[in-house]
């Protein structure tokens, strides 16, 4: 069960950084691609969501 725990831990993070530079990226191109902000400003919300459902097997 420990091994699964960090794994989970690990995929945490791992989604955590992938919504960061989703957020990141569709604050850069907001000006000049705002329909591509967006797309990534939903897929980031759908990590966080990924994030909370980890983060609630974690707390179990």
């Amino acid at each position: 069960m420990e091994k699964l725990s960090h794994l989970l831990k690990h995929w945490i993070e791992h989604t955590k950084e992938h919504r960061e530079r989703f957020e990141e990226f569709a604050s850069k191109i907001e000006g000049t691609n705002p329909e591509v902000a967006r797309k990534l400003r939903e897929a980031a919300e759908k990590y966080r969501e990924v994030e909370e459902i980890l983060k609630g097997v974690v707390e179990g």
